[in-house]
């Protein structure tokens, strides 16, 4: 018995397919959205005698119905919504259309899910997420300040952004109009607090790491050049382990750093990177790509980092490091646009993570 869930945040919509081909989806009904009613649900389903298959969409309801059904011993699938086959005519959407058709779907197989992380997973990917926001809000109080001060005629003449010189100049600027001045110390203290955060959580992600089971990984991740512990913790919490992957190529194709293409016959056209998938570890993979446009070197960061560390990991962090350096020099020559080296050389560095994963043991979730 496969069973469709439209979850929402105070209603479940449920369908019903039974087993075989031809046999017609039926609509259960609407049950509350919590885990008592989808319980009572599940004592009649059960009494049929019938194996049960449960499948819903990734949402804002996060994993809480996965992890409740699965401790029962029950197979429960998440899929990603835009994953969803769809036909290109319909024109009507509602509840009972999505339960049934995720019902229809999965006893066709024809859906496929997303991985889930484990809640010690999950709540540090919160976390790193969380300073990440606050990244966010810090850059666009940047903005806003210069901005402001634009506006009005000030321009700063010194090196360095948002050094000591340049805050001290903000401080002695005095605005033409008391409102201007208010203005101006809010967006000032905006910044503040948001480097604050920033600098809290940052905090807060050094001090839990070493009690998290992947601790080992992000450590083996740091040999690389350029991934530093915030790169490393991103990548792990978001992704998990990375050799659930048969291979670097369907990781690259989960980053949604592989070409896109439309070809057709003798005819092959590829286009921008596909940008599906996890856009968090793309993002911090391509920042770390920029630090591969210079030689290749263990500088003493590098080597701290490297300190304790197997001599196999050690030796694919410097094969790396020649390859990518050198990838970086060759495509740069041929004039190819920094931004897409960058992306090239991120789209080969998440495979040289592929394979020190490999060289780490990773203990299971409790």
């Amino acid at each position: 018995m496969f069973i469709g869930l439209d979850v929402h945040k105070k209603s479940i919509e449920i369908a019903i397919a039974e087993d075989g081909r031809t046999g017609e989806v039926r609509r259960y009904g609407e049950i509350a959205g919590d885990l008592s009613a989808l319980d009572k649900v599940v004592r009649k389903l059960i009494s049929k005698g019938a194996e049960l298959h449960f499948v819903y969409e990734a949402g804002p309801c996060g994993y809480e119905i996965y992890r409740h059904l699965t401790a029962q011993g029950f197979d429960c699938q998440v899929v990603a919504p835009s994953k969803i086959p769809r036909k290109s005519g319909e024109r009507i959407k509602n509840d009972r259309r999505d339960a049934q058709m995720l019902a229809r779907l999965h006893r066709a197989g024809e859906l496929s899910g997303v991985f889930v992380p484990a809640a010690e997973d999950e709540a540090m990917r919160d976390l790193t997420r969380s300073r990440e926001d606050a990244k966010i809000t810090q850059k666009k109080a940047k903005q806003r300040i210069l901005a402001f001060l634009l506006r009005h005629g000030f321009r700063y003449n010194g090196r360095t952004p948002w050094s000591q010189a340049h805050m001290r100049w903000i401080a002695e600027i005095k605005m033409p109009h008391p409102a201007q001045q208010i203005a101006l110390q809010e967006y000032v203290d905006t910044l503040t607090e948001s480097t604050c955060r920033v600098k809290r959580l940052t905090d807060q992600i050094q001090q839990l790491l070493p009690q998290w089971r992947m601790f080992e990984v992000t450590k083996a991740y740091q040999s690389l050049r350029g991934v530093s512990l915030i790169v490393a913790a991103t990548t792990v919490a978001e992704i998990g382990d990375l050799t659930r992957f048969d291979s670097p190529v369907e990781l690259m194709s989960y980053l949604g750093l592989v070409p896109s293409e439309h070809s057709s016959g003798e005819k092959t056209k590829r286009g921008a990177i596909t940008k599906t998938g996890n856009g968090h570890v793309r993002r911090v993979l391509v920042e770390v790509a920029w630090a591969y446009r210079l030689p290749a070197r263990i500088s003493r960061v590098l080597h701290k980092r490297q300190e304790g560390l197997s001599q196999e990991i050690c030796a694919i962090s410097w094969k790396a490091q020649l390859r990518l350096c050198a990838r970086y020099k060759y495509m740069l020559e041929r004039g190819k646009c920094k931004q897409v080296i960058v992306t090239a050389i991120a789209r080969e560095l998440c495979a040289f993570m592929w394979a020190i994963a490999h060289e780490v043991d990773i203990p299971e979730v409790v």
